[in-house]
C-alpha cells in the first residue's frame, strides 16, 4: 500500500535524530524538508533521495509530491525539524493522504523546547513548583481562541512555553504579568537549541524583552517563562524517599 512518512529529526543536532528517522532517510526515495530549518548534516544523510526544499513550495506542491511519488510505490518521507505533531501542520496533509487512500505514519523527534530545556539545565515540572507546562504560542497572523490569550493562561502560574513567538516578546511579557505572573519571574530563551550557534537568554519578566532586543534575536527561539529556572525552593521528589512506597520496591524487598 501506498505511505508517506512523517519524520521529525529534532532540534538541530544532528545527533539527537532518533535510529528510526535516520534509517528511514538514509532509505528514502524522495524527501520533503523543512528549508533551513533542517542542519545539513541530516540532509547529507539521504544519500538516495530526490531533495525536495519546502520552503520554497506552496500546500499543493507538496502534496503533490507525496502523492504522485508514494502512488508509484516509492519510500516517501516529510522531514520535520523537532516532532512532526507541534505546529508542523501535518493534520492537513494526513486527511488528504487519506482521501487519496494513502497510508501514512508518524515517527516523533525530539522537540526544541526540550532541547530548549536542556541547554537551560532545568527541569520543567519540579515538585513544590509545578506539575504543568502549557505549550503556546502568541497572536499574530495566526490566530488564537479568547480562553487561550496569554493572560488567561498565565492565571496558571505554570511553567509556559512560546514557539514561533520570540518577536513579540514585549507583548508576552505585558500579558504575563497582567495574567498574573510577578515581574520577578524567570525567564529562559534558547536560540537555536543544540545548534552550533545556540545562544542562551535569562533573565527574568522585567528584563529579558531589552536582553532579547539588544542580543537582536527576532526568530528561531524558545521562551520558557516559570519559576522552574531558576527556583528559590522546590520539594524533593517522593519517589525516592525513603518513607515512599511502590510496588516496585515492595516486590524488590521481597525477593
Amino acid at each position: 500500500m501506498a505511505k508517506v512518512y512523517f519524520v521529525g529529526c529534532g532540534p538541530g543536532d544532528p545527533e539527537l535524530i532518533t535510529v528510526k528517522a535516520k534509517k528511514l532517510i538514509q532509505k528514502a526515495d524522495v524527501v520533503v524538508y523543512s528549508g533551513s530549518l533542517i542542519p545539513d548534516e541530516i540532509i547529507k544523510m539521504c544519500k538516495k533521495s530526490q531533495l525536495h526544499d519546502a520552503a520554497k513550495l506552496v500546500r499543493e506542491d507538496i502534496f503533490k509530491i507525496l502523492k504522485e511519488n508514494a502512488l508509484k510505490g516509492k519510500l516517501v518521507v516529510r522531514l520535520h525539524d523537532g516532532d512532526p505533531s507541534i505546529y508542523g501542520a501535518i493534520r492537513e496533509q494526513t486527511d488528504n493522504l487519506k482521501k487519496e487512500g494513502i497510508d501514512y505514519e508518524v515517527v516523533p523527534g525530539i522537540t526544541s523546547f526540550l532541547a530548549s530545556a536542556a541547554a537551560l539545565g532545568c527541569e520543567l515540572t519540579l515538585p513544590g513548583v509545578t506539575q504543568t507546562i502549557i505549550v503556546t504560542r502568541a497572536e499574530s497572523r495566526t490566530k488564537v481562541p479568547k480562553r487561550e490569550q496569554i493572560s488567561e493562561l498565565a492565571k496558571h502560574k505554570a511553567t509556559l512555553i512560546f514557539y514561533l513567538s520570540i518577536h513579540l516578546i514585549p507583548k508576552i511579557v505585558q500579558d504575563a504579568i497582567k495574567g498574573g505572573y510577578s515581574k520577578s519571574t524567570p525567564v529562559g530563551v534558547v536560540y537555536r537549541a543544540s545548534w552550533k550557534d545556540q545562544k542562551i537568554i535569562t533573565g527574568t519578566l522585567q528584563d529579558i524583552a531589552k536582553k532579547i532586543h539588544d542580543e537582536k534575536i527576532t526568530r528561531t527561539a524558545i521562551i520558557i517563562i516559570g519559576d522552574v529556572i531558576n527556583p528559590t525552593s522546590y520539594e524533593y521528589s517522593k519517589l525516592y524517599d525513603k518513607t515512599f512506597t511502590h510496588g516496585y520496591r515492595k516486590a524488590q524487598k521481597k525477593s
